[in-house]
């Protein structure tokens, strides 16, 4: 048994490898935070502070981030989808509240549609939209390959994972798949999700495609009462945990039941 009210950081083993996690502990509502793409559990720690010592907060490195160990199966997003229910297990968590960021939203979303019963809900940090980016796999790879020298330091950087060129290239692909097919994913929500959304472009989309990606979520906000849009925020997709996370943690509050507090400082 864990003790939930006790911090902990170490390593759960699952599979061929060994996930990073931080678990603040606490009596309140556990909320459970899913990285960006390449990300580490480090860009939460504004919107962690911000919500402050009501909450129980875990975050985790994916496989192959962040201090996370290697995997061969790193560029799955089915893995990842499991890995949300091996991390809950191993903390004993039984009905948390899923924040994901990017490719954490549609990670989010997925587990908690095939687990309706188990979350309070979902925030979706500027991901997890229907869009058919039309990528021709052979960009995508050629974009990671030129960047291959980079990828160690990238990964120091928090920008990629210890992973090959081709795994990420992979992961990209099957993303863009990911987003293109997730109408069905949408219509099977019956717990509250509630969008943060960014504007502007990002490092793999300039301003214009992003736009129309946001754009995409139109349609499911009409057809589904459970998904609302919380705020939408002048940061853009990358910098948004560190200039806008007040809204992220007003989110995460509108789902949890409690009251936004007032006047409290972030560092």
């Amino acid at each position: 048994m864990t003790n939930s009210n006790s911090p902990w950081t170490g390593m759960v083993p699952v599979d061929d490898t060994a996930l990073a996690v931080t678990d603040t502990g606490g009596p309140g509502p556990c909320v459970v935070y899913l990285n960006g793409q390449f990300a580490s559990q480090r860009y939460w720690r504004r919107v962690i502070a911000e919500l402050g010592s009501g909450y129980r907060n875990v975050t985790y490195d994916m496989r192959a981030r962040g201090r996370s160990r290697r995997s061969a199966t790193a560029a799955s997003f089915e893995t990842h989808v499991g890995d949300v229910g091996a991390i809950l297990a191993a903390r004993g968590v039984e009905r948390p509240l899923l924040v994901g960021w990017s490719y954490g939203a549609p990670v989010a979303l997925h587990w908690a549609v095939r687990n309706p019963d188990r979350v309070v809900g979902v925030v979706s940090v500027d991901g997890a939209y229907p869009f058919d980016f039309a990528y021709a796999e052979e960009r995508v790879r050629r974009l990671w390959h030129r960047s291959r020298f980079l990828l160690p330091l990238l990964s120091m950087m928090g920008m990629a994972g210890k992973m090959s060129a081709e795994q990420h290239a992979r992961s990209n692909i099957e993303l863009n798949q990911i987003y293109a097919a997730l109408d069905p994913v949408f219509d099977s929500v019956t717990f509250p999700v509630r969008y943060v959304v960014a504007t502007g472009g990002n490092l793999g989309g300039g301003r214009d495609e992003m736009e129309s990606m946001r754009a995409s979520l139109g349609p499911v906000l009409a057809r589904n009462p459970n998904i609302k849009v919380s705020a939408k925020v002048t940061s853009n997709h990358g910098n948004m945990l560190r200039k806008d996370f007040r809204a992220v943690a007003d989110a995460v509050r509108e789902l949890a039941g409690t009251p936004r507090s007032r006047g409290r400082q972030s560092t």
